[in-house]
């Protein structure tokens, strides 16, 4: 699935961003990007010196979006080859492999964290509830703390319920619905 992706704002606002060849992934929506993003800012207020995270990443969209927006430094993780060529491709043309790291892996077969990310990006396949399972073993080997934002997103019908996890915002966009969540406990 090929469509413009742009990045919306920040130091790289309006450069177009490859897509991963095929169809095995789903590239978020400009629009979603943009709905997601103005919640993000409306809570976190910027992106400056932010650790943040784009996992089942596709074309790397999400993070590089934060990087624009002043984030220091993302991970990228998909098991696509595809898509770990796209996001390789957008960083090299954005010049951003200080700010990055890509890995070719299942975000399942991350081990445990040095230290909480500040926000986590997850755009997993829909009606898998992949997502929610990501989320949870995430916690549990430190990549999501105490003051780490989570976004998830899913298919517009999906409702997400994680154990210590509690949904700050849901938000409907065309077919995807965006989940920002907080940890409870």
């Amino acid at each position: 699935m090929s469509g413009n992706l742009r990045i919306i704002a920040g130091e790289w606002r309006g450069r177009k961003l490859a897509a991963p060849e095929g169809d095995t992934t789903r590239p978020t929506a400009d629009r979603t990007r943009e709905t997601l993003f103005s919640m993000l800012v409306s809570r976190l207020g910027d992106f400056e010196g932010l650790k943040v995270a784009d996992l089942f990443a596709g074309s790397g969209a999400l993070g590089l979006e934060a990087l624009s927006r002043g984030a220091a430094h993302c991970l990228f993780v998909d098991q696509d080859a595809g898509a770990i060529r796209a996001i390789r491709k957008n960083i090299a043309n954005l010049q951003a492999q200080p700010r990055s790291d890509v890995r070719a892996s299942s975000v399942m077969s991350l081990g445990t964290a040095k230290e909480p990310l500040d926000l986590v990006l997850l755009d997993p396949p829909y009606d898998t509830g992949a997502g929610q399972v990501a989320v949870d073993k995430l916690a549990r080997l430190g990549w999501i703390g105490e003051g780490t934002w989570v976004s998830l997103e899913t298919g517009k019908g999906e409702s997400v319920a994680i154990k210590g996890f509690e949904a700050d915002a849901t938000r409907d966009v065309g077919k995807a619905r965006l989940h920002l969540l907080r940890r409870t406990s």
